[in-house]
């Protein structure tokens, strides 16, 4: 097992801090999650000029463009041009290679989750990041919505926890406007899966093992081994009944139990921390953060044990 470890590039150290001023923000992507969370975000930010849109759409950026009084590009190079930073809503395989174009033209990153598909593409954008000297943030929504964020602060502060368990069932397979074709292909570990480690990991600690299996349909069953001897387990889903929809994480310990607050209605909230985030690290130089790529890039490691584990078992 790969568990935990990091072993691709980055530093933490000092670079050229941004110069003081709005950043100039381009978006990446013109879909159903980049017009009403990406797109509004970065148009409400303080500090932030949202001023270009590309997407694999030319007639969708042209639109969206439009409705925030930015411009359309069809050319990726020639939108990177005058920008500062670049926000991306796209899925997880073509984010991976354009984020890495961005990085290497010097452009800070407001990244998805997954960061990757693979191990493979999360090291070489974690290597352009680093050699780079850009900042990243990676958007997992939890991490950056205000309650959960402050109960994430509370309950790792106190320690004592022994484990921890996640059910997240979601019914985006039929109808829904998130029944995308990546989804559908990777399913619930990647989709989900990516917001549950980024919880349970800081409070449990590092993950030295991971192993799951599935049920039904894309049912998956994730449990992980964390340094210290905890354990945590998610069962996560696209494919749940409407009537059966919802979230729920707790970890529990000598102190009890406590639950993560629920997700908010308005996810353009959180996005706008994350951009503030990104934002404060771009002005000071800073190339750190709790959710840089170097942590997207640990994620995607143990999602891809994950699905070694469910390979093995269908094998």
């Amino acid at each position: 097992m790969t568990g935990d470890a990091v072993n691709a590039g980055g530093t933490s150290g000092d670079v050229v801090a941004q110069s003081a001023g709005s950043l100039r923000f381009g978006l990446v992507g013109t879909g159903n999650w980049a017009r009403p969370a990406h797109a509004r975000a970065l148009a409400a930010s303080p500090d932030i000029d949202f001023v270009a849109v590309w997407g694999r759409d030319s007639a969708a950026a042209a639109d969206l463009a439009a409705s925030f009084g930015t411009t359309a590009h069809t050319d990726f190079d020639s939108f990177l041009v005058d920008l500062d930073a670049v926000a991306f809503a796209v899925p997880p395989d073509v984010q991976s290679k354009l984020a890495l174009r961005a990085a290497r033209a010097g452009k800070h990153l407001l990244l998805e989750k997954p960061v990757a598909l693979t191990t493979e593409a999360s090291n070489a954008l974690v290597t352009a990041v680093a050699e780079a000297g850009v900042a990243s943030v990676v958007f997992f929504i939890l991490r950056f919505q205000p309650d959960a964020s402050a109960w994430l602060t509370d309950v790792t502060s106190v320690g004592g926890w022994a484990g921890g368990h996640a059910t997240w069932l979601e019914s985006f397979i039929g109808s829904s406007t998130f029944n995308s074709p990546w989804r559908r292909e990777k399913g619930a570990l990647w989709d989900l899966g990516p917001h549950v480690i980024s919880l349970l990991r800081p409070i449990l600690g590092a993950v030295e093992g991971v192993t799951a299996d599935v049920g039904r349909g894309d049912v998956t069953h994730l449990v992980l081994h964390h340094q210290g001897g905890a354990t945590s387990t998610a069962t996560l889903t696209l494919g749940a009944p409407e009537a059966a929809d919802g979230f729920d994480l707790q970890v529990w310990g000598e102190r009890g139990r406590s639950s993560v607050p629920p997700l908010a209605a308005d996810r353009s909230v959180a996005l706008r921390v994350a951009l503030g985030e990104l934002v404060a690290n771009a002005r000071s130089g800073r190339t750190d953060h709790p959710c840089d790529v170097r942590f997207g890039a640990t994620v995607t490691r143990l999602l891809a044990e994950a699905e070694r584990a469910i390979d093995a078992r269908r094998g």
